[in-house]
């Protein structure tokens, strides 16, 4: 199944895929099922190997909640054909039909119980069935179109082998964990056909903080705390995201950072609200109470000890009055941040911006440009929220090309 390429010979295909991931995978096994003759070219020396590091090596498979406003793109009604063509219940159908035991953590995210090798397990039996071949450790070299009247194919040249097909698939991700084989293939391809990128950027990832802050916060790293995060001038016009923020040893991180991440601009401040939905001033004339002392207490409730003690030091309380209390649980609710950067895509889950979608159909992930030309998964712009909506718009897509080569 997952063969090296050994000789020096030209094969020729109905399909080629480059990347053997999970939307390059699913592209693979539809178009497998329609009976053409499929390759899928994966230059590591296995297929799904983003599959298999992702969820704590659990794979957050898919979301039961997605939706179009789940995802970031340039176009936001692009993705909304292949969503609604392949839904998380389609996904879920073929785990069960291999039955591999999964589980809701929160917020409709799906994971294995055992691992992610059962996702992978089931696509690689899945391409066996629908006579999908897979060639692993194939690093392409070159792509060229031939044009013909009526014989256009593309050429794919490896290191000790080339393939041509009237078809090709580029499934080769985005930027993000170089350290398993992320590349900027597919965006160089992309270009070479004349098609226009949105610019790449990392994407559900850690942010760093400046010097001053970093010394100011950064012992707490482990530290973890409920926030609600939100970004932007209009921030009523982005996303908000109520999860856990977790102090690192170069700034923050955790579910809630992670999301807002993908927001943010890299210029607007970021806000936290450390204590969501709580009246903490009115509590505190609640219970009677209204000193310094009370004020502390009902931090270290709200927050984690170590941390509403370094918040005193940092905000202390300025006085006794309603307005003192006030103001400083204003500044608990809209905590303003302004990171220097992020972690980069060594540390980023995945890569934004890609083949911009206007290059694109949205019913068949083809190149309006170039024929027989489709690109599919992370190398799109389309780029899906924390919790399983990646993988999500890596099946649509994969599904919706696999029906069209």
């Amino acid at each position: 199944m997952n063969k090296n390429v050994n000789q020096n010979v030209n094969q020729n295909y109905d399909v080629i895929i480059l990347g053997g991931g999970a939307a390059g995978l699913m592209c693979a096994i539809e178009a497998g099922k329609r009976g053409r003759r499929v390759v899928v070219l994966e230059r590591a020396d296995r297929i799904g190997k983003k599959i298999l590091i992702s969820g704590g090596g659990r794979c957050n498979f898919t979301n039961l909640h997605t939706s179009p406003e789940n995802f970031i793109s340039a176009n936001p009604h692009f993705a909304k054909s292949a969503l609604a063509r392949y839904t998380p219940a389609d996904f879920i159908g073929l785990v069960e039909k291999h039955r591999i035991a999964y589980h809701e953590k929160k917020l409709g995210q799906l994971f294995c119980d055992r691992g992610a090798s059962d996702i992978t397990a089931m696509l690689e039996q899945e391409c066996r069935d629908a006579g999908v071949e897979i060639r692993c450790d194939t690093k392409v070299k070159s792509v060229q179109r031939n044009e013909a009247h009526d014989n256009d194919h593309f050429s794919v040249h490896a290191e000790d082998a080339s393939f041509t097909a009237g078809r090709l698939v580029v499934a080769t991700g985005g930027l993000s964990i170089a350290k398993i084989g992320a590349t900027s293939f597919g965006y160089d391809l992309a270009r070479q056909f004349g098609l226009k990128i949105v610019a790449p950027r990392a994407a559900l990832v850690p942010l760093v903080f400046r010097e001053r802050d970093r010394k100011r916060w950064c012992d707490l790293a482990g530290v973890s705390t409920e926030v609600v995060a939100s970004t932007g001038r209009t921030k009523k016009a982005l996303p908000t995201f109520r999860e856990n923020l977790l102090f690192t040893h170069q700034g923050v991180s955790g579910p809630a950072i992670l999301q807002i991440s993908s927001y943010w601009d890299g210029k607007e401040p970021i806000w936290l609200d450390l204590a969501p939905e709580r009246n903490l001033a009115a509590e505190l004339r609640t219970h009677g109470h209204r000193e310094l002392s009370s004020w502390k207490l009902l931090l270290r409730e709200v927050l984690p000890r170590r941390f509403a003690d370094r918040w005193l030091e940092t905000y202390p309380l300025q006085g006794n009055s309603d307005r003192d209390f006030t103001e400083s649980e204003r500044q608990l609710h809209a905590w303003e941040i302004r990171p220097d950067k992020t972690e980069g895509y060594g540390k980023a889950e995945v890569t934004a911006g890609g083949v911009d979608t206007g290059e694109l159909s949205p019913q068949t992930m083809e190149s309006r440009k170039v024929r027989g030309l489709f690109f599919i998964g992370e190398v799109v712009d389309v780029t899906g929220q924390l919790g399983g909506f990646n993988f999500q718009w890596a099946w649509a897509s994969g599904f919706c090309a696999g029906r069209a080569v």
